[in-house]
């Protein structure tokens, strides 16, 4: 595990609160609205990659599904969702670990990531964060990054921004194949504007 990466994030998520962060968003809608047209079994295997505090769980309980991981390099991060969920957490398995290192004998119906593919800002870190979704995502996947009109930084680190063409062409490569890309302005709790593409794909080589 990448410590100092760790330690960063560790110190994010102890001092700072959700409306002081630039990712916090209230309801994921183009994750939902993927997962929704995807058709996705109410007992599929889904991971959220990143998914800190992320609220896109709360938003899978309330639907329904039963079977969720969220991976996340920051334990700060995991304690703070599992307080807001309160019993809900029990249901969720939480995996701290750095993505990079990530193994599981498990398989993944549905790999989700909204902003942690593009902290892999090398093309060692970017082949090895494809490999490990080639190895363990089993159908569809949804990533999400700053796009080419978005911020180059988020959180005082470096980020690689892509556009839908060049979103697609890295998740080819892994043999997955594109459904739908979209873009979305997030407006930060700051009010600031970030532009996302996010892209949707299923494996065609199964």
């Amino acid at each position: 595990m990448n410590q100092q990466l760790k330690s960063h994030w560790e110190n994010i998520y102890s001092t700072k609160q959700p409306h002081e962060v630039s990712w916090t968003q209230e309801e994921p809608t183009i994750s939902l609205t993927f997962i929704k047209s995807m058709h996705i079994p109410k007992d599929a295997s889904i991971i959220d990659v990143g998914g800190g505090d992320s609220k896109l769980v709360d938003y899978l309980l309330s639907e329904g599904y039963s079977n969720i991981s969220v991976l996340d390099i920051s334990e700060a991060a995991i304690i703070r969702a599992k307080n807001r969920l309160g019993e809900q957490a029990n249901k969720i398995n939480w995996i701290v670990g750095d993505i990079l290192d990530f193994k599981s004998n498990r398989k993944y119906d549905l790999w989700h990531d909204r902003a942690a593919f593009h902290f892999q800002t090398n093309a060692t870190d970017i082949a090895k964060y494809v490999e490990v979704v080639k190895n363990l995502a089993n159908d569809k996947v949804i990533i999400g990054t700053f796009s080419v009109d978005g911020p180059t930084k988020c959180s005082g680190l470096n980020i690689k921004q892509y556009d839908e063409t060049s979103l697609k062409e890295q998740f080819k490569e892994a043999q997955f194949r594109n459904i739908e890309c979209k873009r979305e302005d997030h407006i930060t709790p700051s009010g600031a504007i970030q532009n996302f593409v996010f892209c949707a794909f299923d494996k065609f080589a199964k």
